[in-house]
């Protein structure tokens, strides 16, 4: 059985990602980490404060629960890095290359770091964005994962260490709040449509952008490390698609389901940042190498979240 330590633990990725590794490998094989406390949806299991600049923490917690694969999701997201570039690129570029190195120096089984679409830029093909498009970054968040990606490829070419990475879209999920990220207008949206409350949202109604339910991304993932080593030909990070949606659209299937719900648009400075993205994304190479396919379309996901958010919470509904 593997023994996996998953940084940045408590975060919308990470404790969910938590909680379904632990019902496959078992609570005591999955370590989770974090700077932040505990967070319940990961489920009962071992938890370690860490911050992933320590390196000797990070060592001496995989000595001690003899660890042999990590996800290292401990980042600062995109609309909050663009606030702190200098913490956004120490924290991103400074905790990967610990883990690398640590990998690389006690031959770890395996490694997944996830990138983003962040590192495709403004020349980038806006529609149907191939996986070997120019990468050109426009913020912080996408240069540092544009590093990351070739600090990964290196390793893997390098030293044999067995790094795996996706370019998630923007993720929406139903059991944490927004954390910082350029897309969280689609997570938050559901909280004010099942309140009852008008949503302000900070993008245009038609900024299209690809995202992906919560569901799928922690599929992915694990599918991903799940794969035959032969199998990955991507060593940067794979394209992964699922839904190309704007705030229009999702607008569109709330009222669907709840017929009164109202938004209003007023783009902030997370627009600029938007804009930069690409609408969808092409992952042909995903499926062909590891059979990669999404289980949610928009409506599909927007008829769980409503069902789901309401109990989960505790909410009111409208």
């Amino acid at each position: 059985m593997n023994k996996i330590l998953i940084t940045g633990a408590c975060g919308q990725l990470g404790s969910e990602l938590t909680a379904e590794l632990r019902s496959i490998h078992g609570n005591d094989h999955v370590i989770a980490s974090d700077v932040s406390e505990p967070n319940p949806l990961m489920g009962e299991g071992p938890f370690e404060h860490l911050d992933v600049l320590d390196r000797p923490r990070i060592e001496s917690i995989i000595d001690q629960y003899k660890i042999d694969t990590i996800y290292h999701l401990a980042a600062l997201l995109s609309a909050t890095a663009e606030k702190n570039i200098h913490l956004a690129w120490d924290l991103n570029m400074g905790g990967l290359l610990k883990i690398l190195d640590i990998a690389k120096k006690k031959s770890l089984e395996k490694v997944f770091w996830p990138s983003s679409i962040a590192v495709f830029g403004p020349d980038a093909p806006k529609i149907r964005t191939p996986q070997t498009a120019a990468c050109n970054p426009a913020t912080v968040y996408g240069i540092s994962k544009l590093a990351g990606e070739q600090w990964c490829s290196y390793f893997h070419r390098k030293f044999g260490v067995d790094v795996r990475s996706l370019r998630y879209p923007g993720l929406i999920g139903y059991k944490s709040l927004p954390g910082g990220g350029t897309t969280d207008y689609a997570v938050d949206i559901f909280h004010k449509a099942i309140r009852g409350e008008e949503f302000h949202c900070f993008l245009n109604r038609d900024t299209a952008l690809p995202m992906m339910y919560m569901a799928d991304a922690v599929k992915a993932t694990i599918e991903l490390m799940q794969a035959p080593a032969e199998n990955i030909t991507i060593r940067t990070s794979y394209n992964v698609a699922a839904i190309s949606l704007s705030p229009g659209d999702l607008a569109a299937a709330i009222q669907n389901d709840i017929p009164g719900f109202k938004i209003r648009y007023e783009p902030d400075h997370r627009q600029a940042i938007a804009d930069s993205w690409p609408i969808s994304i092409d992952d042909t190479p995903a499926q062909t190498d590891w059979g990669w396919q999404p289980s949610y379309n928009l409506q599909s996901m927007t008829d769980d979240i409503i069902r789901q958010l309401p109990v989960f919470w505790n909410l009111d509904t409208a």
